[in-house]
């Protein structure tokens, strides 16, 4: 039985609202895992996340994801990323769309090519390059 006086934690995690190169970057991070590693196959140790998932839904799910991906190409504005960076990110989005709309081929791909890793590796080197103070350090 669950006490009066406890409270519920939420679950998940807290993304910060701020317009902050430190609150972008955890937001832009926490998309890109959400798109691309969220979940693990199993029987193996191979990540996947809601790109390749909603991805099996013929073209619509691709456009989905491609909008879920243009998001941290916008965030990646706002923090003043070079306009040849940006159209580098919407490129590989593009492809990732392009390619991931052809049925069954398609779907492979999607498993391979993680263009939404990609983009955060290009804001990752930005921002370490010019906010080096978000940094983060993984063990």
């Amino acid at each position: 039985m669950v006490e009066p006086t406890s409270r519920a934690r939420p679950i998940g995690v807290e993304l910060p609202i701020g317009t902050d190169a430190v609150s972008v970057r955890k937001r832009i991070e926490a998309m890109e895992q959400l798109l691309e590693r969220s979940f693990v196959l199993p029987g193996t140790n191979y990540a996947i996340g809601l790109d390749s998932i909603v991805g099996l839904i013929p073209v619509v799910g691709d456009f989905i994801t491609a909008a879920m991906g243009a998001y941290i190409v916008w965030e990646a504005r706002n923090l003043g990323l070079p306009k040849w960076k940006l159209w580098r990110m919407a490129g590989n989005i593009a492809f990732d769309t392009a390619l991931g709309a052809v049925p069954l081929v398609g779907d492979a791909f999607d498993l391979a090519f993680r263009s939404n890793s990609r983009n955060l590796k290009i804001v990752r080197k930005h921002l370490d390059k010019h906010h080096p103070h978000t940094r983060v350090i993984e063990g």
